[in-house]
């Protein structure tokens, strides 16, 4: 670590640089008047940032934001760990080639994650001193940027949250604005105009040389299948600058709804708008969908996009319900997808203790139930309760595996004996026997709750009372 801090004071800023970000000014008496009134209407689109992004302090804070994001590997294999050591041997040369506008970001690794809905969602990993570079880019363009960001615009914001747009959401709709333009942005980060979105962050940002650097980042190419394919469109999402870069473009978006003075929330390149008549809600999709696809270069999925009633759609994995106040629930495909994790997860624990899947089911059912304690329709939460005993059933019904050995274990839970060797040859496949009486006599709620197994019901009562 003594290694590292080295790096770190070796990419310190010369003092002939700080005099450059407006240090104490030398010279006479009018010099100084000068100096200090051109600091006094400076802003941070008149300075110079490259060197902000390059200041100790700022790198400090990206390397440690790297390092606690972890991640895996770029195509260069270097992990976050290793990558304060190689600070501590090139940190210096790095920051000169930054400078000179030498520096040439690496192309990232493509990873493809299954969609929900079906096909893949392209991953793009950079290796990870680009990470930590784009991380120190970050941290001073937010700052110059997300003020001037719609309050309508939820993603990737600090303060604010998935649970804010969904809260504003349910507002709209108890405001009576009961018809939602679904917008689905057709792989939009695969789409993105680098022209249109270098123009807009040249914006505020007049540094030429970062914004050099940036576009070096866009479009530094992707790794897939051994071969390296020149990106012409597109951020590479999962970089640290992807989501900073999308509020950035669509924040034309967000500025139009607001002209035209329309209820919407937006969270990355999910957006939903909010009217009062099914046929306003069809000629605004119709009017934003030609904005989206003639201003912003960007394609509608309109198989995907609807104008419909908000408790016929999900926004963000929750729907609501129909009430004229109405409240949220968990959307039907989000329940469906905790249902296909879950199954993964205990289908590679076949082979383990029943203490230990429940250990390795712990900490994904609290996650989720954080994520999904704004829901107030607890009949999920009593229903998914019922399904994961039911599989954690089927789970012991498959490990037992010959009829001897069920009815034996069936007997020692506290069964008859008759009834367990009945039970057990009865030629059923796990997922019955797993809901039939004798395994939910055998194996009753409070067995699994003496295992460790958290309910998901109890977990959304006790954030609620805390709430």
């Amino acid at each position: 670590m003594s290694d590292e801090r080295d790096a770190y004071r070796k990419v310190e800023i010369p003092e002939a640089s700080r005099k450059e970000r407006g240090g104490t000014p030398q010279g006479t008496g009018r010099e100084r008047q000068a100096s200090a009134a051109v600091k006094e209407t400076s802003t941070p689109e008149t300075t110079v940032l490259l060197e902000e992004v390059l200041r100790h302090d700022n790198l400090k804070r990206a390397y440690q934001k790297v390092r606690a994001n972890k991640g895996a590997p770029g195509i260069d294999g270097m992990t976050v760990e290793d990558l304060g050591f190689y600070l501590a041997e090139h940190g210096p040369s790095i920051r000169n080639a930054i400078l000179a506008g030498a520096y040439e970001p690496r192309p990232v690794k493509r990873v493809d994650i299954p969609k929900t809905g079906g096909g893949v969602r392209a991953l793009g990993i950079p290796v990870a001193l680009d990470r930590y570079i784009q991380q120190a880019i970050l941290q001073v363009l937010t700052p110059i940027f997300d003020p001037h960001f719609s309050a309508s615009s939820f993603g990737f914001r600090p303060g604010r949250s998935t649970h804010d747009a969904v809260l504003k959401a349910r507002q709209y709709v108890e405001e009576g604005y009961r018809y939602v333009i679904d917008l689905d942005l057709e792989k939009f980060f695969d789409t993105v105009n680098h022209d249109m979105l270098m123009a807009r962050v040249a914006r505020r940002v007049k540094d030429k040389r970062l914004l050099k650097l940036i576009r070096k980042f866009i479009t530094s190419g992707i790794v897939y299948g051994g071969l390296v394919e020149v990106h012409v469109k597109g951020t590479p999402q999962g970089s640290p600058l992807s989501p900073l870069l999308s509020n950035i473009l669509l924040d034309d978006l967000d500025k139009e709804l607001e002209r035209r003075g329309h209820r919407f929330c937006r969270y990355a390149d999910d957006c939903n708008a909010y009217v009062k008549s099914k046929k306003s809600a069809h000629r605004v999709m119709a009017s934003l969908i030609r904005f989206i696809e003639q201003k912003l270069k960007l394609k509608v999925n309109r198989e995907k996009s609807a104008a419909a009633r908000p408790w016929m759609r999900k926004f963000l994995g929750y729907s609501m319900t129909w009430h004229m106040k109405p409240r949220l629930k968990v959307a039907p495909e989000s329940v469906r997808r905790f249902k296909d994790h879950i199954r993964g997860l205990l289908h590679k624990g076949l082979g383990k203790s029943i203490g230990s899947n429940i250990n390795g089911l712990k900490p994904v059912l609290i996650g989720w139930m954080q994520y999904y304690k704004l829901a107030a329709v607890k009949v999920t939460f009593e229903l998914l309760d019922e399904w994961l005993r039911r599989k954690l059933r089927c789970v012991l019904w498959r490990q037992w595996k010959r009829p001897w050995t069920r009815a034996r274990r069936l007997t020692r839970l506290g069964l008859d004996r008759t009834r367990a060797w009945t039970s057990a040859k009865n030629g059923r496949g796990p997922w019955w026997n797993a809901g039939a009486s004798h395994m939910n006599e055998a194996l009753p709620v409070k067995w699994f709750a003496q295992k460790g197994l958290v309910s998901l019901l109890d977990m959304h009562q006790s954030f609620n009372r805390l709430s």
